[in-house]
């Protein structure tokens, strides 16, 4: 009897040497790299060091954390599965050292890269490691491009970037102009404007930046729509009959307005006696003038310049009254009607009847 329960505790005292022998080699993963970050076309390594695993298979799988039943197997053991000259496998077996690496590294590259030590059917253990691939800003699609706007109303401009690491976004004006927000720079994907003036109107850059290459830009035209704004330059002139004359408006308005030039009620057009013509300095600014020919004496009074355009009309009163001496220019210019010649016989008679006069004046007083 006392051999029997002598043999049972050797038997189990055998059996807990055995199982304890096993627990201590069951196959682990004792280093895996840190977290790696690398420029698209350079080259990193990853480690993963394992113990007690000799006759285990061990891996290296890239693995979609979105779709973690549908990882990609890159190597078993020393031996790579994929096909790409830009992956190698090293294995050291001194020290059961795995090395994956890779070169000229695509955006693609970037992911979680799994060691995998295969235990059974069922069971494994695991470590990874991600690769973070910095990649320069490139703006997104859906980011604003362009803006047709009418005055007053609300705008929301909106700028989206994708690289590594997450680009900043900044916005600018042209030339540095104050934003509407104020100051000259704004921070943030999007950018808000209350209520949008024409002086808003413009040129908007935006700029993404993470430090990887130069950045990039992106320009963002803002149109303001706005009913026509009308100056006068010179709102009264005068000129002598015979002699041509130019009335002048500028126009600031958009979209581009209609313009035409009333008198008495009574709307203008080219003939031979008037010459109407436009100028665009640029989308929203319009030079009109009109000539009005070998001035008579009906042709003297208020004209009126007159544009509208979807917001609105607006008008503005140029009057043109008699003078005795021809104004230059544009008389000094005129060759059609009123040339050269008679501008000058004219001027010469003037100065000749102040001459007389003077020596007359001289003469009485002496004599």
């Amino acid at each position: 009897m006392g051999a029997t329960m002598l043999y049972v505790a050797f038997s189990v005292f055998t059996l807990c040497c055995i199982n304890s022998g096993l627990a201590q080699r069951t196959p682990t993963i004792s280093y895996i790299s840190q977290e790696q970050i690398r420029d698209i076309g350079g080259t990193v390594e990853l480690i993963c060091s394992v113990q007690y695993a000799p006759e285990y298979p061990v891996l290296w799988m890239k693995v979609d954390r979105n779709r973690q039943s549908d990882p990609l197997p890159i190597s078993t053991g020393s031996s790579l599965i994929i096909r790409d000259s830009r992956f190698t496998m090293r294995h050291d077996t001194a020290s059961s050292t795995y090395v994956l690496l890779i070169k000229d590294i695509q955006e693609t590259d970037a992911g979680y890269y799994q060691c995998q030590v295969i235990i059974s059917v069922i069971n494994k253990i695991s470590a990874e490691v991600e690769l973070q691939v910095r990649r320069p800003p490139v703006i997104s699609d859906n980011s604003t491009r362009s803006v047709v706007v009418s005055e007053g109303q609300p705008v929301r401009l909106e700028c989206y970037s994708n690289g590594w690491p997450i680009p900043r976004i900044s916005w600018r004006r042209e030339n540095n102009a104050i934003l509407p927000t104020g100051g000259s720079i704004y921070k943030g994907n999007v950018m808000r404007i209350a209520q949008i003036r024409k002086e808003d109107r413009g040129t908007y850059y935006c700029v993404a930046e993470n430090g990887v290459g130069k950045g990039v830009r992106r320009n963002i035209a803002v149109e303001v729509e706005f009913a026509p704004v009308i100056t006068v330059p010179r709102p009264r002139l005068g000129q002598a009959l015979q002699y041509d004359m130019d009335l002048e408006c500028h126009i600031e308005a958009y979209p581009p307005p209609a313009i035409v030039w009333v008198k008495d009620d009574i709307q203008l057009s080219n003939n031979q006696h008037y010459l109407i013509s436009h100028f665009a300095t640029a989308d929203e600014f319009t030079d009109t003038t009109i000539r009005i020919i070998t001035v008579e004496k009906r042709q003297y009074g208020q004209y009126v310049c007159k544009a509208a355009n979807k917001l609105g009309t607006a008008e503005k009163q140029v009057e043109l009254f008699e003078t005795i001496i021809p104004i230059c220019p544009p008389a000094c210019g005129t060759k059609s009607y009123a040339g050269a010649a008679a501008i000058t016989t004219s001027v010469a008679l003037v100065v000749i009847a102040a001459t007389l006069a003077f020596y007359h004046r001289n003469f009485n007083t002496r004599y």
